[in-house]
């Protein structure tokens, strides 16, 4: 049997090796990017990032698992892409959000955050080209849409390039372990309302106030010694607060959907990657039948619709806009065919995007 120094010799012997590998690869990936410099390309390829990892994964025999290797190769990639040029990413602010995170975990964490203080304002800063990339939250298991963020997707010039799915864990944050003396919960409406079953039971006299984002209530929180928080372990680490209680959310299995957004002069359509999402929004003549009209040419070619929500139009008239998922790539024939159907029967039609799914 190898003695304990023997291995941590051959550790820092790999380790050594692995540093030399990346650097190669880091060199390789700057001539590719010099290449795309050259050709006027994207930077950011996230449909080939999603191959990559998902081809390492399939290759994989050892120990490692499958999410594991992800993080690695993010990180790797991550780093990598820093020495082609600075991303620029717009997140829900400030430091500390559940929008931060799944900005970390989709694009790694060698990029530039652009922390605002509204949805409105991540895709402000995206469309206006301050950043080159906005993370907004649109769906959650527990509580149904962003409302918000479907309206702005609307009118945005950006298109939806990538996806992260987040479980969400909710601690109570406060200056002590204790819930004694507790006098206001700050939080995101979306959160107070994720953990209401939690805070009815237990601070029935608290009052509920709704903030921009679970980490301005941990900030307030740190300034309020009678004030609690709901937000993750991040948001406790940054502004030194403890954890009162654990993942008090109602549905232990709580996730929220994130979606990237880009220009697309900044970032094209994503290719096909084998697992991909398409997302449109429609609205249909105010006629007896016109939203059984829209299932007709899924069924015929044979796609799946995997969500399907209404908005009011706003106009007073009781019309709404659809908002569709669909399996699969625009860029599939059969995807492509009924999306040219769907086109014929909407009075409003707008393909929001087709990226590769959330792993």
């Amino acid at each position: 049997m190898k003695t304990l120094d023997q291995l941590r010799q051959e550790i820092d012997a790999v380790d050594r090796d692995l540093l030399a590998a990346l650097n190669r690869r880091a060199q390789l990936a700057g001539e590719v990017g010099e290449i795309k410099r050259l050709e006027g390309s994207a930077v950011y390829r996230p449909e080939r990032e999603a191959q990559v990892i998902a081809g390492l994964q399939a290759a994989n025999t050892g120990p490692l698992k499958p999410e594991n290797i992800s993080y690695v190769w993010r990180e790797i990639m991550s780093a990598c892409r820093s020495l082609e040029a600075a991303q620029r990413v717009a997140v829900l602010g400030p430091a500390g959000t559940f929008c931060e995170q799944a900005a970390l975990e989709f694009f790694g964490s060698s990029l530039e955050l652009i922390y605002c203080a509204t949805f409105d304002q991540v895709f402000q800063a995206t469309a206006a080209g301050s950043a080159h990339f906005g993370v907004v939250g649109v769906e959650n298991s527990t509580e149904g849409p962003v409302t918000r963020s479907l309206d702005l997707l609307l009118h945005t010039p950006a298109n939806i390039i990538g996806e992260v799915s987040l479980m969400v864990r909710h601690h109570l944050l406060r200056k002590t372990q204790s819930l004694e003396g507790i006098e206001v919960v700050a939080a995101h409406p979306q959160a107070l309302a994720q953990c209401q079953e939690w805070l009815t039971k237990h601070l029935p006299h608290a009052e509920r106030k709704a903030v921009s984002s679970n980490a301005e209530g941990a900030r307030l929180a740190a300034e309020h010694p009678n004030w609690a928080a709901l937000s993750g372990e991040r948001a406790a680490s940054i502004f030194g607060l403890h954890i009162a209680a654990h993942a008090i959310q109602d549905d232990a299995y709580n996730r929220t959907r994130f979606c990237i957004i880009a220009l697309p002069e900044t970032c094209s359509q994503p290719n096909p990657s084998g697992i991909d999402c398409t997302s449109l929004i429609v609205s249909v003549p105010n006629k007896p039948g016109a939203v059984h009209d829209l299932l007709v040419p899924l069924k015929k070619h044979g796609v799946s619709m995997t969500r399907f929500e209404s908005r009011p139009a706003r106009t007073g008239q009781w019309e709404y806009y659809f908002y569709i998922d669909l399996q699969g790539h625009a860029q599939q024939p059969q995807v492509a065919a009924a999306l040219a159907e769907l086109r014929t029967l909407c009075a409003y039609f707008k393909l929001l995007g087709s990226y590769p799914t959330s792993a």
